[in-house]
């Protein structure tokens, strides 16, 4: 589990691809310090397990389904990330609660500056929509985010959701988004709390909600 607090701005230093997976390296002294193997460490919001490592960095698998969902399909010698390394127990929760398993990427449609801060805002699937939700948590490249708009497109495309966050200085410093233009991919994970509600509401608008859940008494405030 993660935080989305990003700890260090790595890159990548080697990638081996084979047919339906790849290995890459990411040069990331901080993310490493006290690593075992096995580990897991946030790579721009995928969670990667550690199979070598050493002071400057450590190396791990990229299986073909993440690559299929996620921006590392495009992994490159010298491509910067976002590291961050499990939460240990009892740690401060500083972001929210993020696995590191995304839901898919998402598409810069607009940077708008402001004087010390930046509003993105980001295109949205219809089947991610529902999930995401205005003051809601979202990581994107692994980073926790308040999002501060949701709302439906015009023009071309007016079924076209979106959503928008707000980057402080110290975001667009510390994390690959400062990097962010018009077009980028990111990467995108949705609050898991969604996640589940949405899940249980799949099975209750089929009639087949487990009994031990759809028997449990309401709770009034």
């Amino acid at each position: 589990m993660f935080t989305g607090i990003i700890e260090e701005l790595g890159r990548i230093t080697h990638v081996e691809r084979s047919a339906d997976a790849a290995r890459i390296t990411v040069h990331g002294p901080r993310a490493v310090e006290g690593a075992k193997h096995g580990d897991s460490i946030s790579v721009s919001g995928v969670c990667l397990t550690v199979v070598d490592f050493d002071e400057q960095g450590f190396t791990a698998d990229v299986m073909a389904q993440t690559l299929a969902m996620s921006t590392l399909d495009e992994a490159r010698d010298g491509l910067a990330v976002n590291l961050e390394r499990a939460a240990l127990l009892g740690d401060r929760l500083g972001g929210h609660i993020v696995q590191g398993h995304i839901d898919g990427t998402a598409r810069v449609l607009e940077v708008r500056p402001g004087e010390a801060w930046r509003v993105v805002r980001f295109s949205l699937d219809a089947a991610h929509a529902p999930l995401v939700v205005d003051k809601g948590s979202i990581a994107v490249d692994g980073v926790s985010l308040t999002v501060s708009a949701v709302g439906t497109g015009t023009g071309d495309d007016p079924a076209a959701e979106w959503f928008e966050v707000s980057l402080i200085p110290e975001t667009l410093q510390a994390t690959t988004l400062g990097e962010r233009e018009v077009g980028d991919r990111v990467n995108i994970e949705t609050d898991i709390l969604a996640r589940h509600v949405a899940r249980l509401h799949q099975f209750e608008t089929r009639g087949a909600l487990p009994s031990s859940i759809a028997d449990a008494p309401e709770v009034h405030a």
